[in-house]
């Protein structure tokens, strides 16, 4: 298994237009397409295939840091077919590589689905959007629709930090510059304290990581900049709860009060498998924050803000779970599916239940129940 190896299946990624491919000693190349991993068609890969895979994408440095840490990150061009996201990782003494497919399509709002009120948000001067969710559920595609809009559509100086840099941003009506932590800078923090020099309008910070970056994501936005950010969180209540708990208990209340000024809304997003036509749809939970979320923030009752974003549609906000059932109404997702990403697992369930059909049957077996429309 030589480079030409290496390109084929990554022609392979492109031509399937799988989203990720996994190559690990003793089990054929792997993609995953549409949600679900797939085996490619070859021979098993063993432990020399591994290290000729590797040298044949991988820079010098970054194969150093692999030998020194155990681990490295890196984006990569194939040629102008495509963008990847590379993670190289020691296992078992072994190599194990993990390519993601960066699209090279910048997608809309009304691609993906992101609520309308979104427009309307980035068009603020200042304050803190947080888009959050599990890894792989799409928040740097959202992240970067958004950027986009606000590229088009504003004059603005916008600075991202990224880790690495997925979307290439080409300056269309502001300023984009792009900044790759490791290779630009050396962390998020260090370029979040250096980025308020470079009169920005917009920071994008690809993820807040610590304590430091929060800090400073938070200070960036209560002084008059438009900040992004993102969390590995689910729902909205619980991504508060999270940037509080990351602080020592002495500065938890200055932080609530903090965060309930600076922050301007949390989108929390789920991605699932679609069983309508091939593919994935997006499941969003949207907190728009209002005076009287405000106050929750501030007074650390965000175990109220669900029933608060139940009753906000009039805001655009919408809970994860209600979102979820919606999709599976409208015959787009299974009942597992919709079940395994919501945050009330039992909630859903019995909703399907009183429906008369059950969660965990096949696709074909629900469909029997009864004509599911189309999306």
């Amino acid at each position: 298994m030589s480079t030409l190896q290496m390109d084929r299946l990554l022609d392979t990624v492109v031509k399937e237009r799988a989203s990720d491919l996994h190559l690990t000693v003793g089990r054929p190349p792997t993609v995953r397409l549409h949600g679900h991993l797939q085996n490619l068609k070859t021979k098993v890969i063993d432990a020399d295939d591994m290290v000729a895979l590797m040298k044949s994408i991988t820079p010098e440095q970054k194969q150093q840091e692999l030998s020194e840490k155990g681990g490295t990150d890196f984006g990569f061009s194939y040629g102008d077919k495509a963008r990847f996201r590379v993670s190289i990782f020691k296992q078992r003494g072994d190599l194990a590589i993990v390519l993601r497919l960066i699209p090279s399509r910048l997608l809309t709002f009304e691609q993906i689905g992101l609520p309308e009120i979104c427009k309307e948000l980035v068009r603020r001067p200042r304050g803190l959007f947080l888009v959050t969710g599990p890894t792989g559920s799409g928040k740097t595609t959202s992240l970067a629709t958004m950027i986009d809009y606000v590229n088009m559509n504003l004059d603005r100086h916008i600075v991202t930090m990224e880790d690495p840099i997925e979307y290439y941003h080409y300056h269309k009506k502001s300023i984009v510059n792009q900044r790759e932590v490791g290779t630009d800078v050396p962390s998020f923090a260090e370029a979040l304290r250096r980025v308020l020099r470079s009169d920005p309008d917009c920071i994008l910070v690809g993820e807040m990581r610590d304590l430091e970056t929060i800090e400073a994501a938070i200070r960036a936005a209560e002084t008059g900049h438009l900040v992004f950010a993102t969390l590995h969180t689910t729902g909205a209540a619980k991504t508060i709860d999270r940037i509080v708990d990351a602080f020592p208990v002495s500065q938890q209340n200055q932080i609530r009060v903090q965060l309930s000024t600076a922050l301007l809304a949390v989108l929390s997003q789920a991605l699932l498998g679609r069983i309508d036509q091939p593919g994935l749809v997006a499941a969003y939970e949207f907190l728009v924050i209002t005076p009287a979320i405000q106050n929750l923030i501030r007074e650390g009752k965000t175990f109220r803000i669900d029933s608060f974003i139940q009753t906000g549609k009039k805001f655009g906000m919408q809970l994860l779970d209600d979102h979820l059932w919606q999709h599976y109404s409208a015959g787009r997702i299974s009942a597992e599916e919709m079940v395994d990403k919501s945050k009330n697992p039992q909630d859903l369930t019995d909703k399907v239940h009183r429906m008369g059909r059950q969660v965990g049957r096949s696709e074909l077996d629900m469909s029997a129940d009864e004509p599911q429309p189309k999306a």
